[in-house]
Formats: structure tokens, C-alpha cells, sequence
């Protein structure tokens, strides 16, 4: 049985099968690092491809954030996003906005970053119960990660405005782009258990 630092990631999940850890404390250790390093630099990319709109911009990071929790677990990927917000609230531009810190993280659309969280956690776990591999059930786990994105995005977002009219600026404009995405993500990780089950 392994302890430490293995027990951030799950030999069920897809990064567990592709990279598996080791006894070695300090692999274990290295490992962890780049693949949260890896986590946290696509999850500023992804927020800075986006499409501004009024209080929410449409981006590409609820799609990242729900393949690093399906693919990492629910302890490395919360931790991975976990660092990821520690960021922004130290003041690194790693936000879709151009600035941080933790005002940006108490505003507005603060709720969604939490939701990110929130969402890594729920993939990993259901993804380590086998969740992500078969078809009709990653399109119900990955349908469940956006819910849970816009439940937080829409609470705290309603906090400075009607629920209508957060739902308006908050949700509305994403349905599509949610229904895009979702698809998305199923398709990445269908193929990518598909590569490793013939690998």
C-alpha cells in the first residue's frame, strides 16, 4: 500500500493507466508537480481563449476542467485546480480578466471559478468508479460537471443581481457552447481510452 503523495492519484483513472506512480516517494512527488504544473498552464490558456461577454466571457476552461478531473481523479484534479485559483488569488493574470487577486474571486463571476472546483472533484470521483468509459454514462458524468459549474457560477453571480437576470448573462448565452463542449469532452475521452485500451 502506498502513502504520501501517491494517494493523490488513482491507477483507475486515465492519467493513473498512461502514468503510472510508483513506491518512490519522491517520483511520486515529481510526478504530482508536472502533471498540476501541466493542469494549471491549460487552464490559463483555456481562460484566455475566449469570447467576451458582459460579466461572464465564454471560454474553453469548463472543457479543461472537466478532462483534468475525469482524467487526473478527485484528489489530484481538485488539487490541480485547487493551485489553479491559489494563483489568481495571489494575483497571477491566470483568470479570463485581466486582473486577479482575491476581489476577483469574491466578484461576480467568482462562483464560477469555485465551481471549477467543485466540478474537478465530482468528475475524479466519478470517473475513478468508472464513470468515464462507456459512452452513455461520460455523457450523463461530464452533463453533471457543467450543472454543477453553473449551480456555483449561478449563486454567486445572484448575490449582486436577480436570479433572472443572473440566469440571463450567466447562463443563457452558454447553452450551446455548453452543449459543444460537453460533446466535446465525451469525444476526447472516448478516443482517449480507446488509444489505451489498444495500447
Amino acid at each position: 500500500m502506498t502513502t504520501g503523495a501517491s494517494s493523490l492519484s488513482s491507477p483507475s483513472t486515465l492519467v493513473g493507466l498512461l502514468w503510472p506512480s510508483k513506491d518512490d516517494a519522491r517520483f511520486t512527488a515529481l510526478r504530482a508537480i508536472v502533471l498540476m504544473a501541466v493542469g494549471t498552464a491549460l487552464l490559463t490558456l483555456s481562460a484566455k481563449v475566449q469570447v467576451p461577454l458582459p460579466y461572464v466571457p465564454m471560454t474553453l476552461q469548463t472543457l479543461v476542467v472537466l478532462i483534468i478531473g475525469a482524467s487526473y481523479g478527485w484528489r489530484l484534479g481538485g488539487a490541480t485546480v485547487g493551485l489553479y485559483l491559489l494563483q489568481g488569488a495571489m494575483g497571477m493574470p491566470v483568470f479570463a480578466g485581466p486582473v486577479a487577486g482575491p476581489a476577483y474571486l469574491m466578484g461576480p463571476t467568482g462562483g464560477f471559478l469555485f465551481g471549477f472546483l467543485a466540478a474537478a472533484v465530482v468528475m475524479g470521483f466519478m470517473a475513478e468508479r468508472g464513470w468515464d468509459r462507456s459512452l452513455p454514462r461520460v455523457i450523463v458524468m461530464m452533463t453533471i460537471g457543467h450543472a454543477v459549474i453553473f449551480a456555483c457560477g449561478l449563486t454567486q453571480l445572484s448575490l449582486v443581481m436577480p436570479f433572472s437576470q443572473a440566469w440571463t448573462v450567466g447562463a443563457a448565452p452558454f447553452i450551446a457552447a455548453t452543449v459543444v463542449k460537453t460533446a466535446l469532452a465525451v469525444a476526447l475521452m472516448q478516443a482517449a481510452w480507446s488509444v489505451t485500451r489498444r495500447g
